[in-house]
């Protein structure tokens, strides 16, 4: 059960950045309608039964090596210690989709993965395929094509897939590797609508395969101490978030910016992690939302999708979060929280693949203490894979799953309808905590 380099053979438009025209083109007009349904009608029960979960060994029976540290005690304590399963027994995934964030971050992170290990690709390219496959060491009988994508139910060696796919494409390829018997853990934004993601849920509770969305901030170290803070009231209640991210984006026929195939433009790219840290952090759910939403219509860019988006978020305990995303500005990703005890903290950079930065100010008398707190590095998305990977292995729950996802695609839907209409909108009146993350099973620091 563990291949993750035959999944990668059918995606060839999207991953060269055309546009969905071209895409079809490429892959098959049917690709996504006829063709689907009948492969996965022909998915058998013995496929949903594959791959199941707690087939590994415990965490417990895990190799640690343990090394003396050179440094004295009083020093800022490093990790000199490993805990990881050996390759034969690591979850295997296969990557569906070799585009930037594949190439970049997904393969790269298994390298420093103690769960997990790539065994299977899915592609529309398939040189570009067998080229990765070359690189990682992954059989060519493992390369896969998006129509030829069921055929991984006969593979074993398969545990997981990682859908990498433009966002209209999750829930496809979500219920086609449940019936195929595997595991899923989807990219955010999850879907293009909460129909789209509760479809995705479902599927994969009547496959009895776990689901998680790749929420990588809830994961990264130094996010986790911001959250931390926050719960914990480190300088008092917080009131106010502020969160930023915006950039400025590229090639106007890329599929980020088709509305068919993204869903949406700034918000659910890159808008999405405001919302989704805005909930981490506090632990609560807004029950109100006001959104205002500018594009320069005449941008060649901004076609089909928005541009600038700027929206607040109501919670239960009183703190507003105030936030932006932007598709045609200077790169910035960062988060403030102001508190209410003479401080406030958060993280500049807040949500890059590396760099990120904890900053924070205190008043004392007459001084106001700055601070920069150093945690160090963590691979980001080999957290991820590798906390999905021990679920599996436990049969456990994801900390982020579908359920998680749902809720932002709610938000999200909310945000645009306030966006349109000029008026606040309401959401569910929700006061429980974490009410949608697996607690128990939140990430450990190793």
């Amino acid at each position: 059960m563990k291949n993750i380099n035959q999944l990668m053979q059918s995606l060839m438009g999207i991953e060269s950045g055309c546009n969905r025209r071209e895409f079809l083109e490429n892959t098959g007009k049917g690709l996504l309608a006829a063709t689907v349904i009948g492969e996965l009608a022909s998915c058998t029960a013995d496929a949903q039964n594959m791959s199941g979960a707690g087939t590994r060994k415990a965490l417990a029976d895990t190799i640690r090596v343990d090394v003396p540290s050179q440094h004295a005690p009083t020093e800022r304590k490093q990790e000199s210690g490993a805990t990881m399963v050996p390759p034969k027994e690591r979850i295997g995934y296969a990557i569906v989709g070799i585009g930037e964030l594949t190439m970049g971050q997904i393969m790269p992170a298994f390298g420093s993965c103690k769960y997990a290990k790539p065994v299977a690709l899915v592609s529309g390219d398939a040189a570009k395929a067998k080229k990765v496959a070359d690189q990682h060491g992954i059989p060519e009988k493992n390369i896969y094509s998006y129509q030829n994508f069921d055929q991984i139910k006969n593979n074993p060696e398969i545990d997981a897939v990682y859908i990498v796919l433009p966002n209209s494409m999750h829930e496809e390829f979500t219920i086609r590797a449940a019936k195929a018997g595997k595991h899923v853990l989807c990219e955010k934004p999850m879907a293009t609508s909460s129909k789209e993601a509760q479809n995705m849920i479902d599927a994969c509770k009547k496959a009895g395969k776990k689901l998680m969305i790749a929420y990588r901030i809830q994961y990264e170290p130094n996010n986790r101490l911001m959250m931390q803070w926050t719960r914990d009231k480190h300088f008092g209640q917080v009131k106010v978030i502020n969160s930023v991210n915006v950039q400025n984006i590229g090639n106007p026929n890329q599929w980020r910016l088709k509305k068919a195939l993204a869903g949406g433009g700034s918000l659910p790219d890159i808008g999405l992690y405001c919302i989704n840290t805005n909930r981490f952090l506090t632990g609560e759910e807004p029950y109100m939302v006001s959104a205002v939403e500018h594009t320069d219509a005449n941008d060649p860019r901004f076609k089909e999708v928005e541009d600038k988006i700027m929206w607040q978020m109501f919670f239960p305990s009183g703190t507003i979060a105030n936030n932006t995303a932007a598709y045609s500005v200077h790169d910035s990703k960062h988060y403030r929280c102001y508190a209410e005890n003479g401080g406030w903290f958060g993280m500049d950079p807040a949500f890059n693949y590396n760099g990120l930065k904890i900053e924070a100010s205190q008043a004392q008398g007459k001084q106001e203490i700055k601070q920069n707190i150093i945690l160090g590095e963590k691979q980001q998305f080999a957290l991820e894979m590798d906390h999905f990977a021990q679920c599996i292995m436990e049969n456990k729950e994801p900390y982020t799953p579908g359920e998680e996802g749902l809720q932002d695609q709610k938000i999200m839907e909310a945000i645009y309808e306030s966006a349109k209409s000029g008026k606040p909108v309401k959401l569910a009146s929700i006061s429980t905590k974490d009410t949608f993350r697996h607690e128990q099973n939140a990430p450990k620091e190793s």
